[in-house]
């Protein structure tokens, strides 16, 4: 018999099934009713529920069967580690399928960072779908270390990874209709188009939705995600790091709505994930806050299948990808078993995978800095200030009267009013830009980071500007990554050598290194409870509403470098 065969016999019971989980209870996400019997698999497929004999089974007695997690939207270079650790990481917690956009790394290396994620896909217990990034850079505004434009983005499409295009976060190129924007959506018309366009409204949103785009992920307000649902788009709730909007789109998912509604983290590293979870973390906290059960696990899996058009998943029933979490229970949402296309998730399995070679190295060519390279000059007193939202990727615009003295405005911690700088890394042309930033509350010293969305040039805050050349100089020594400076000395430090995103080490020890930066940090007074990621999103400019690029401090509801 062939696979098909073999299915169907398996399916029929006229042969045993390849492997059963026998005594659990499934979760129907169609009717929400609890489904008694015996789970079959055939291959990398479930053949049925019902009574079953089987070449293997496993005790599942007294657990609760849920379809595979779908991470809707996340970049995989945000966890620092490598896609295989990442692997590692989550899939334990019952994520099965996660959908990337690998433009942090193509912003650094171009179509290579793209293809290596592609030729991971193939050996990952996960299915990692990598979608095709369209905004490198993300603007005009910034230095990146590549530039993909619609013709590059054919030579990568076609991969059985692939989906469809990336968030396309240049929304304004879109609305104004920018000859580039245009190329590449023309490029994926009638496929998948992901979105991001924070806080736009009216006939703006209208115009964006027009152009084929279908998902959204920056929904920060439950009356910017119900105006979204209302256009048509899929809203994916996100929690990551520093984005958390969880709390504030709770109450728009029901099983009304729950159909068109699915779950994201887009960046979260390591220390959140073994603290507090991942998507699993998610499910759990909608349901203490009063979310359905039904309704946690449809975003969490079917209604994601269906945003992605992904048909083989979503559901345990015949035919479909045997994802299979096996739970404690709904509300406790910890999995005790799980099935990624079938296989078992174990250390076993993990190790049996095969490897791709990392890519990016030595990509980490910055100049030399020294103190008077972080000299704030002018002669006005009022001053721009990214003004940080704890929580938020979105920032404040805030004008403050800071006093030159002796040429120089200079950091005020008592203010809460620190130095930020961009030092442009890709060896293209030595930019720095410098300007100020209140939220950190840090008291001394300087925190230093290659994660710096979306152009990873070197973005570098403090207090002593000894200090801030000593971190920025010391990230080009280990190929990027984060650092903590104080008193003339490095107190902790992440060396982050793929592409001065990703370590080649453990997730564990990662996990580690990131305990000792925060320790490090909350040193220094910062009182930010992510303070490395947060300071990464001070540097893109396509969310409102102050922000800072190689190039200079970036207006961007205007969307325009604010001129020196």
């Amino acid at each position: 018999m062939d696979d098909l065969e073999k299915r169907i016999a398996q399916a029929r019971g006229d042969i045993p099934a390849d492997l059963v989980l026998r005594g659990g209870r499934v979760f129907d996400l169609v009717t929400g009713g609890m489904i008694e019997g015996d789970v079959a698999i055939c291959g990398d497929r479930i053949a049925g529920i019902g009574d079953y004999q089987g070449d293997r089974i496993i005790d599942v007695a007294g657990l609760v069967l849920v379809p595979g997690f779908i991470d809707t939207h996340l970049h995989v270079e945000s966890s620092l580690v490598t896609p295989f650790e990442f692997d590692r990481c989550v899939a334990p917690r019952g994520i099965t399928t996660a959908i990337c956009d690998p433009h942090e790394i193509a912003n650094v290396i171009g179509l290579d960072g793209i293809r290596y994620f592609q030729r991971a896909s193939a050996y990952l217990m996960m299915d990692l779908r990598v979608q095709l990034s369209s905004c490198v850079p993300s603007t005009e505004m910034e230095t990146s270390g590549a530039r993909i434009e619609a013709e590059d983005l054919r030579g990568v499409m076609g991969h059985p990874s692939g989906l469809g295009l990336a968030e396309f976060m240049n929304y304004p190129g879109v609305i104004r209709r920018d000859p580039g924007a245009m190329a590449k959506l023309r490029l994926f018309a009638g496929g998948h188009v992901d979105g991001h366009c924070p806080q736009l409204s009216g006939r703006d949103l209208n115009a964006y939705i027009a152009a084929g785009i279908r998902t959204e992920h920056e929904a920060t307000t439950a009356a910017e995600a119900l105006e979204k649902l209302r256009k048509g788009m899929r809203v994916l709730i996100r929690e990551g790091s520093v984005s958390k909007d969880l709390r504030a789109l709770q109450p728009v998912l029901t099983e009304r709505t729950a159909p068109y509604m699915c779950l994201c983290t887009d960046d979260r590293n390591p220390l959140d994930i073994g603290e507090h979870g991942h998507l699993d973390y998610m499910i759990r906290s909608l349901i203490e806050l009063g979310t359905p059960p039904l309704a946690a696990y449809r975003a969490a899996s079917l209604s994601a299948a269906e945003a992605f058009g992904l048909k083989d998943r979503g559901l345990i029933a015949p035919g479909l990808r045997a994802d299979i979490v096996a739970l404690d229970s709904l509300e406790g949402c910890r999995a005790q078993l799980v099935l990624a296309g079938g296989r078992v998730v174990d250390a076993a399995a993990f190790a049996a995978r095969g490897e791709v070679e990392p890519v990016g190295r030595g990509s980490v060519r910055a100049p030399r800095v020294s103190t008077r390279d972080f000299r704030c000059t002018g002669n006005r007193a009022e001053t721009d200030v990214i003004g940080i939202l704890e929580g938020k990727i979105i920032t404040e615009h805030l004008r403050v009267e800071i006093a030159p003295e002796d040429g120089d405005k200079r950091p005020d911690p008592a203010r809460d009013l620190l130095r930020i700088a961009v030092i442009e890394r890709h060896g293209r042309n030595g930019n720095i830009a410098t300007g100020f930033v209140r939220g950190f509350g840090m008291q001394s010293g300087a925190i230093a980071s290659t994660v710096c969305h979306d152009h990873h040039n070197i973005a570098v805050v403090g207090v002593d500007y000894a200090d801030m050349a000593l971190a920025a100089n010391r990230l080009s020594e280990i190929e990027g990554g984060f650092v903590v400076a104080a008193g003339g000395k490095v107190l902790a430090e992440l060396a982050l050598p793929l592409a001065g995103l990703m370590s080649l080490e453990p997730f564990e020890a990662v996990r580690d290194r990131l305990i000792d930066l925060r320790a490090a940090a909350e040193g220094l007074g910062v009182t930010l409870e992510e303070p490395f990621l947060q300071l990464a999103f001070l540097a893109l400019p396509v969310i409102p509403a102050l922000k800072i690029t190689d190039r200079g401090m970036v207006d961007v509801e205007k969307f325009e470098i604010i001129a020196g």
